[in-house]
């Protein structure tokens, strides 16, 4: 057995991340730059896209046979999920009508959701086994909303999230090696309003931010040393994080972008 034995990350194996951002940030743009993709949408938010897609599905089995058929011959590196708060209810609706239960609620005592917890790990197992079995890399999205956090041994305060309920979002965040939180640059300015009076607002120029790790602000986390903050701006080939990524992980994965394409990325000094 001993002689088996081989570091950690010898074998490279695809991405699995999870993005979630701010409305119109461009989530699907982000996803559809990764290698040959092909989208399952439950939500139909994709129109702009010119990618290959799956009908809209309407129902937890259609998410399911989507993902089934993929494991068949066909040449797509990449299956974007558009999105994960756009199943939540199809997988309840699924659940509920599996055990005969009127709603997740239903089952009382907060039981639907822990159910719900083996479904969601039905779909966890077959994109995972897409990646390992299929070589696909996949990205599941996901939008965003503000929850106010009320620490035990601190003043409470507000922070993005996954639109999900907590259980869902914490197995997700756990599942993904990247959790990815996109929103737009905001320069903070400072105005003098009268003597000893100023007024803050905030000023923003549309530029994209993508941010890696996690913050009182926003959650995220990657697996690898990215930079805590990568600016895209306007980009619409997010090549700045591809390269990163690229870098990040020594060359194991392969930017889809050119190395040529004009890009800039900026790692930020934490406050």
């Amino acid at each position: 057995m001993l002689d088996q034995i081989r570091p950690a990350n010898a074998v490279w194996k695809p991405i699995k991340a999870l993005v979630y951002g701010v409305q119109g940030i461009g989530k699907n743009t982000f996803a559809a730059t990764f290698k040959n993709p092909v989208m399952i949408q439950i939500e139909d938010g994709s129109a702009a896209l010119d990618i290959p897609a799956f009908p809209l599905s309407t129902t937890y089995l259609d998410v399911v046979n989507a993902i089934q058929a993929l494991h068949g011959d066909h040449q797509y590196k990449t299956l974007i999920v558009d999105t994960l708060d756009w199943l939540e209810p199809l997988l309840w609706q699924a659940c509920c009508e599996h055990h005969g239960k009127e709603s997740i609620e239903s089952f009382g005592y907060g039981k639907g959701y822990i159910e719900v917890d083996r479904w969601w790990q039905y779909i966890m197992t077959g994109l995972d086994s897409l990646r390992h079995n299929k070589g696909m890399d996949v990205i599941v999205l996901a939008h965003s909303e503000v929850k106010t956090i009320t620490p035990p041994d601190s003043d409470s305060y507000d922070t993005y999230q996954i639109k999900m309920q907590k259980r869902a979002f914490a197995l997700w965040q756990e599942w993904a090696d990247l959790v990815l939180f996109l929103n737009y640059k905001v320069n903070i300015v400072k105005t003098k309003t009268g003597i000893n009076e100023e007024r803050t607002r905030g000023v923003g120029t549309g530029d994209r931010m993508i941010y890696t790790a996690e913050r009182p602000a926003w959650r995220a986390k990657s697996r690898w040393p990215l930079p805590d903050e990568i600016l895209i701006g306007k980009d619409k080939t997010f090549a700045a994080f591809h390269q990163q990524l690229e870098a990040a992980t020594g060359g194991r994965y392969i930017s889809p972008i050119p190395v040529t394409t004009t890009a800039t990325a900026t790692k930020t000094k934490e406050k």
